[in-house]
């Protein structure tokens, strides 16, 4: 279900047409697709490091799918983001997922190109500042690998009802979290 392997990841042309499409422009730096849909479409795509300018891109995952893009907005008008910083700056046990997290997030980019940054994406490993980022990163990597995309991934799956469509059927529920919509932001429930 999740790729979480770049070296098993591959990136056709009809991939990146539609890509192109959701995006309305062509993609830049698109290496392979890391996440696909239950409906077959790309959603998230991972991206070199270093466009073919050689302008730095430390985007490792990008969300491309519209239906996605427009839920992680969504969320982030509803103040999730404050509700995750509220909880990472006195939760340790967060603290350390997000740390790791973060410190996986260069590893997997370095090893495709470093850019000699600690700087990895979503505001990580302090704060929480792009919802897309972590839906992106949870979505490749799969709900064990960062728990604040995990449960961006959740809150998408149930504001927006795109369980089994946009997100996959088993991905962790919100009950299964111990979060609800009602204490993640304003106006979700």
């Amino acid at each position: 279900m999740f790729a979480g392997n770049i070296a098993t990841m591959t990136v056709s042309q009809e991939d990146l047409d539609t890509v192109a499409q959701q995006l309305g422009r062509v993609p830049r730096g698109a290496l392979a697709i890391a996440y696909r849909t239950p409906d077959g479409q790309p959603a998230v795509v991972t991206t070199a490091p270093r466009l073919d300018d050689g302008t730095p891109f430390p985007t490792l995952y990008y969300l491309t799918d519209p239906r996605l893009t427009a839920e992680a907005s969504r969320l982030e008008v509803a103040q999730v983001m404050k509700w995750m910083e509220s909880r990472l700056a006195t939760d340790e046990a967060l603290q350390e997922d997000y740390r790791a997290a973060h410190e996986h997030y260069l590893a997997t980019r370095n090893a495709i190109g470093d850019l000699g940054t600690d700087f990895s994406g979503g505001g990580m490993p302090d704060r929480v500042k792009c919802l897309h980022v972590l839906i992106a990163y949870a979505l490749a990597e799969g709900p064990q690998r960062v728990r604040l995309g995990t449960e961006a991934v959740a809150l998408a799956a149930g504001h927006g009802g795109l369980r089994g469509t946009a997100l996959p059927q088993d991905w962790p529920t919100l009950d299964q979290l111990g979060i609800t919509l009602d204490e993640a932001g304003e106006g979700l429930a």
